[in-house]
């Protein structure tokens, strides 16, 4: 099997899973496609290279790039000539709790939630983490630590008990 086939191959199998860990760190599913494929272009350039188990590599090339997007684009005001009109009151006023708690994790820094998003969402042991990101164990600790403290402070959250 060649290395055009093997990669092919792993592509067609992995792409839905890693598809989504994007599409958690970036909550547009057009910005997530983007950051697959710009992954996995990186991917193939050392694809002759990866020889173990290489979601776990492309997992790494997505969470890195993931953070440089973030670190290049400018998040500042933009002038307008006209002032927008006022938000107004959300017709559903009876947000369930899956949607509570998106909100929260989007509110997070972006160490974080990528933290959260590859233990909760992705089920990566504390050690997967850390090689992922490239961070020690205990960064990852902390970093999960401080993010669960932050979410049972969040005052926008009405789940009793969910994070006690």
């Amino acid at each position: 099997m060649t290395h055009s086939d093997t990669f092919a191959e792993f592509v067609a199998t992995r792409s839905p899973r890693l598809l989504r860990t994007a599409y958690l760190l970036t909550h547009d599913w057009g910005q997530a496609e983007d950051l697959l494929q710009t992954s996995l272009v990186k991917a193939w350039g050392a694809w002759r290279r990866i020889d173990a188990d290489p979601e776990p590599y492309v997992r790494r090339i997505l969470v890195n790039t993931y953070a440089t997007w973030w670190r290049r684009r400018w998040r500042g005001e933009q002038p307008t000539e006209v002032l927008p009109e006022p938000a107004g009151s959300d017709p559903h006023q009876n947000v369930d709790a899956r949607d509570e708690v998106w909100r929260a994790l989007g509110r997070l820094p972006r160490r974080q939630r990528a933290v959260l998003v590859l233990r909760y969402f992705e089920d990566l042991s504390e050690a997967q983490i850390a090689e992922v990101m490239g961070v020690s164990v205990g960064t990852v600790k902390s970093q999960a630590a401080k993010a669960l403290a932050r979410l049972r402070l969040d005052e926008s959250l009405t789940i009793e008990g969910a994070f006690a």
